[in-house]
C-alpha cells in the first residue's frame, strides 16, 4: 500500500493539473498581497492611535473580510485540485490497461485502492496546508487576525476536510465514469452543495432584517439549502471553518455582530453545527466504503 502511495505521489508531480494549481496559486497569493494591503491601508487615514480600540477592532475587521475573501477562492482552488488529480484513478487507469498489469500481483484490490486515496489526500492536505499558512500570513502581515493556536488548528482541519471529502467522492464516481465526465460530475455536485451555502446566507442577512424571518418562502428555501448540503457537505465544512477561525461566539459579544448581521457578510453566518461534522465523517466513510466495494467487483 505504501508503494501505491508513493507512486500517487510521483504522478502527481507530474500531472498538469498539479502545475495549473500552482500557477493559480501563486498569481492568487500575489494579488492577495495587493488586496490586502489596500484593505488595510485604509484604517491608517482615519487618524487612529494604533493603541485605540477603535483601529484594534477596525483592523480586525479588515482581517476578516481579507481571509473571508482568502478562503472563498481558496476553496474553489483545494476543490479544482482533489477533484480533478483523482477524477480518473479508477477509469482512467483502466483504458490504459495500469489495472490489468496490476492485477496478479499479490495486493488486494481494496489495498490499491486504499494506498491511492492515501496518495491523492495526503498530497492535497499538504497543498492545503500551504495554502492556509500562507493565506493566514498574509494577512498577518497587513491587518490583525485570530492567533490563537487551538482555533487555527481547528481551522485547518475543517478544511482539510474539504479535502478528503472530495477526493473520496471523485475516486468513487470514477468507478462509474470516464475521467472527463466524473470530473464535471463531482464538480457540478460541489457547486450544489455551495450554492446552498449561499442560500443559507441570503436567509439569514434575510431574517435578521426581517420580522417574520423570511416566512414560508425562508423556510422553503431553508429546507432545500439543507438538502444540498447534505447532498455536498464541502461547503459547510467550509463555513465551519470560518466559524472557528474567527471565534464567531465570542466575537458576537464583543463586538454586537449577531445584532448587525454582519456575521453573513462574512460567510460564517449559517455554519453548521458539530453534528454536521459528524455527518460529514460518515458520508466520507460511507463514499469511500461504497468506491472500495466497486472497486473489488469492477471488470479490469
Amino acid at each position: 500500500m505504501s508503494i501505491i502511495w508513493s507512486l500517487t505521489w510521483k504522478e502527481l508531480m507530474r500531472k498538469r493539473v498539479v502545475l495549473l494549481t500552482g500557477i493559480m496559486t501563486a498569481a492568487f497569493l500575489i494579488a492577495l498581497w495587493f488586496i490586502a494591503s489596500a484593505i488595510s491601508n485604509e484604517v491608517f487615514g482615519f487618524g487612529l492611535a494604533e493603541d485605540d480600540p477603535k483601529f484594534i477592532l477596525e483592523m480586525f475587521a479588515r482581517g476578516m473580510l481579507i481571509l473571508s475573501l482568502a478562503f472563498f477562492f481558496g476553496g474553489f482552488v483545494i476543490a479544482f485540485l482533489s477533484i480533478f488529480s483523482s477524477s480518473s484513478a479508477i477509469s482512467g487507469e483502466a483504458e490504459l490497461g495500469v489495472l490489468q498489469a496490476l492485477a496478479p500481483k499479490p495486493l488486494a484490490r481494496w489495498q490499491w485502492y486504499a494506498g491511492r486515496w492515501l496518495g491523492f489526500v495526503s498530497f492535497g492536505l499538504v497543498y492545503a496546508l500551504i495554502l492556509f499558512t500562507a493565506i493566514i500570513a498574509i494577512t498577518g502581515y497587513h491587518a490583525s487576525v485570530p492567533r490563537d493556536p487551538a482555533n487555527l488548528i481547528s481551522a485547518y482541519l475543517f478544511f482539510g476536510m474539504i479535502v478528503v471529502v472530495l477526493v473520496t467522492l471523485s475516486m468513487l464516481g470514477s468507478t462509474f465514469f470516464s475521467g472527463i465526465g466524473n470530473g464535471v460530475f463531482v464538480t457540478m455536485l460541489y457547486g450544489g452543495g455551495w450554492l446552498g451555502g449561499m442560500i443559507e446566507k441570503v436567509i439569514t442577512q434575510v431574517s435578521s432584517l426581517s420580522t417574520n424571518g423570511g416566512g414560508k418562502l425562508g423556510e422553503s428555501l431553508s429546507n432545500i439549502a439543507g438538502l444540498l448540503s447534505l447532498a455536498m457537505p464541502a461547503d459547510g465544512l467550509h463555513r465551519m471553518m470560518l466559524g472557528r477561525l474567527f471565534n464567531v461566539p465570542g466575537l458576537s459579544e464583543l463586538i454586537g455582530m449577531k445584532a448587525s448581521g454582519q456575521e453573513s457578510l462574512f460567510g460564517i453566518g449559517a455554519a453548521p453545527t458539530m453534528a454536521f461534522l459528524w455527518y460529514a465523517l460518515l458520508y466520507t466513510a460511507a463514499a469511500f466504503a461504497f468506491g472500495a466495494w466497486r472497486f473489488q467487483r469492477k471488470d479490469l
